[in-house]
């Protein structure tokens, strides 16, 4: 039984919808966090280093960080098939496209809000509107980043669309509009959307 510690309206919703993309057994233990708004605190209960979500456990093993989570659980869960295997060649570009988003997209995303000049060639991530120009490249020759195959990279990337896509940050096109509807209309999605709200 893997236990989600989840904060309604965060990042951990992402993975209430993986888990039941996995079919996999799990129980959500709320937590508390500390949110932009300067409400919430930190939670003696929730294992994570610095009190955020998402975290899992499953039995004695913590994992924490999105990236990490997305892909022990796929790789834990294989029979749902988003996650591609160590021997499937699709598996670098999954890899690579869970440490992209949390160690390019973010980066670029929260340098764009809070106005900081990325500095060329010396900052390990680049400015948000490339990010945008190869993430709309990618997904001109599929309908997923993996191109055919839905993969939780998708969930991370797709979910993350759904909430700012429109805004300053990340100007709406037909490309992703389409993309994030895909990702949102699935049945798993939709579940997951009322175990977040409760």
């Amino acid at each position: 039984m893997i236990t989600l510690y989840h904060a309604p309206r965060s990042r951990s919703g992402r993975f209430i919808f993986l888990l039941e993309e996995l079919g996999a057994p799990y129980e959500i233990k709320p937590v508390s966090i500390r949110r932009g708004d300067g409400s919430g605190a930190l939670d003696a209960a929730n294992p994570h280093p610095h009190g955020k979500v998402p975290v899992i456990r499953d039995g004695e093993t913590t994992v924490f960080e999105s990236a990490a989570v997305a892909l022990y659980l796929t790789d834990k869960f294989p029979q749902a098939g988003i996650g591609p295997a160590i021997n499937d060649p699709k598996r670098g570009a999954y890899l690579s496209w869970l440490a992209y988003y949390a160690g390019v997209m973010e980066p670029a995303w929260m340098s764009l809000f809070m106005k900081w000049e990325v500095p060329r060639g010396t900052a390990g991530w680049v400015k948000a509107d490339e990010v945008m120009e190869f993430v709309h490249a990618i997904l001109a020759k599929g309908p997923y980043l993996l191109g055919d195959n839905f993969s939780a990279a998708d969930i991370l990337v797709g979910t993350t669309f759904a909430m700012f896509l429109g805004g300053p940050m990340m100007p709406k096109t037909d490309l992703l509009e389409a993309y994030v509807k895909r990702v949102i209309e699935r049945p798993a999605y939709v579940r997951a959307k009322a175990r977040d709200n409760g």
